[in-house]
């Protein structure tokens, strides 16, 4: 969830004292590295669920405000657009409860939050672009009324000096202009935590780079824009023009994007935190109270806050996050890349399926990331968004191979050995991993049942292209409530 903050304009002086007070915070952080301060005890993971507002007619319904005031949680927040809402479920070890817990709570969260909303005209979906969505709904009045989105958008702006060009080609053609970043509130997803220590942090980030072309392969779930069809996970190319700082003569000249894969593989997590510094000029100089070399100095820990705000407005596929819970200090990998939906039941596999990887990955003698380009695993992930569960996709030791393949044949049973090492019986795994499984037998997701259903709808006689993603979107709704996973949905 983002930080609050006021309405304000920003001086001169407020970014000098901004920059002077990020580097105390990195220098207090390398402190508390060197010292061995943080949480080292077995891992926790956490989930944060974006999701969509629709009406009765799953059209998008601009009523987060209500809606919250009707759910009345603290779990829930605001997102960027006033039709999207955003789920913080509590963090745990990865066994606790076990999955049918975990599972239990979430659908007994979204299901209350569906009603509540209900009962203000709204519904909930969860799905990685809502298909009805049209340029007109994205555009000043969609943004939240929380100040920190009205601050955020003036600063993008302020930077870029020009409306933003919106570029995609796919299916169809998508060329457009916008004037706020409204259009990223139509990328809603699904982010997992992973709390590691920091000596494990590196390894830990580097894993979940490389495989998040084919987390992006295997859940794509956001084919349609605007009424257009393009990428299988349209999501990526939208979310990083949404949010660019740059104008074209920047871009050429090679200035990095604030949505960023990265460019190298990691030694430290101090090295992530470090390119922020050296990057990126805050969008956001708000200067907190505390001093972080003082707070260390008496003993206590520092919340690191011009560090963390700034960290909060890059974009990276795989976030370092930095937080202080319960007086202890932690790290934590933020994975971004995936979708969210299409049901709880495929969201919790494709969290199995990430975390046993990425625990297998770690543990292996020769890392995937010592045989693997970084640049090879950045061009998986925008080619798996462009094709999804089609796509061929490089991996060190196959060459180029179909999403599929890759999976059953090498990446899912690394999954299982890692969850097994994390603790998770094969009870447990088996109806997550093999949902996964299962998704790649039939070859079949999220993207590809909104494709196909829409393709349907909209092959009859007079058949009206909107009309056809609203009765798809419908659809959708009532299978995401059954939970049955994606790969199981008929289009008949």
């Amino acid at each position: 969830m983002g930080r609050d903050v006021p309405a304000m304009v920003f001086t001169r002086e407020d970014r000098r004292r901004y920059r002077i007070k990020m580097q105390e915070c990195l220098d207090a952080f390398a402190q508390m590295l060197r010292e061995a301060r943080f949480a080292s005890d077995e891992p926790r993971v956490g989930l944060e669920i974006e999701l969509n507002l629709v009406d009765d007619s799953a059209e998008p319904a601009m009523r987060n405000s209500d809606v919250l005031e009707a759910i009345a949680d603290p779990a829930w927040d605001t997102e960027l657009g006033r039709f999207n809402l955003e789920i913080n479920v509590p963090p745990r070890r990865l066994t606790e409860g076990g999955p049918d817990a975990w599972e239990s709570e979430i659908r007994a969260a979204l299901n209350h939050a569906d009603e509540r909303a209900r009962s203000v005209g709204a519904q909930l979906i969860m799905v990685g672009i809502l298909p009805t969505l049209r340029q007109e709904h994205i555009g000043e009045s969609a943004l939240s009324e929380n100040p920190r989105y009205r601050l955020l958008n003036d600063q993008v702006f302020a930077a870029r000096g020009e409306d933003l060009r919106i570029e995609v080609d796919g299916v169809d053609r998508l060329r457009t202009y916008a004037d706020t970043i409204t259009p990223e509130a139509a990328c809603t997803s699904t982010q997992f935590h992973l709390q590691v220590s920091p000596e494990e942090f590196p390894a830990y980030w580097n894993a979940a780079q490389a495989i998040a072309g084919v987390q992006v392969g295997l859940a794509a779930n956001a084919p349609f824009l605007f009424g257009r069809e393009l990428w299988h996970e349209t999501r990526i190319p939208l979310f990083e023009q949404a949010t660019d700082t740059r104008p074209q003569e920047i871009k050429v000249q090679g200035v990095r994007p604030r949505v960023w894969f990265g460019e190298r593989w990691i030694t430290s997590v101090f090295d992530l935190f470090e390119e922020n510094l050296r990057y990126f000029p805050a969008l956001l100089p708000l200067c907190d109270e505390q001093d972080p070399t003082e707070t260390l100095e008496r003993g206590d820990i520092p919340e690191l806050a011009e560090l963390t705000l700034h960290n909060g407005t890059i974009y990276r596929w795989n976030r370092p996050v930095y937080a202080v819970a319960d007086g202890t200090p932690h790290v934590r990998v933020e994975n971004r890349v995936l979708p969210a939906g299409p049901t709880v039941a495929d969201t919790l596999a494709n969290g199995a399926f990430y975390y046993g990887l990425t625990r297998a990955l770690v543990d292996e003698e020769r890392p995937v990331w010592s045989r693997m380009s970084f640049a090879a695993a950045e061009d998986n992930l925008h080619v798996a968004a462009r094709h999804g569960i089609e796509a061929r996709l490089y991996w060190p030791g196959m060459g180029e191979v179909p999403v599929s393949e890759l999976v059953l044949r090498r990446l899912l049973p690394l999954a299982h050995r890692g969850l097994e090492l994390s603790g998770m019986d094969t009870a447990w795994r088996e109806p997550l991993l093999g949902i996964i499984e299962q998704r790649c037998v039939t070859a079949r997701n999220g993207a590809l049942w909104q494709k196909e259903m829409f393709h349907r709808l909209a092959a009859g006689p007079g058949a009206d292209r909107h009309e056809a993603l609203r009765r798809m979107t419908r659809q959708y709704i009532d299978y995401m409530h059954l939970n049955a996973p994606a790969h199981t949905w008929p289009v008949d």
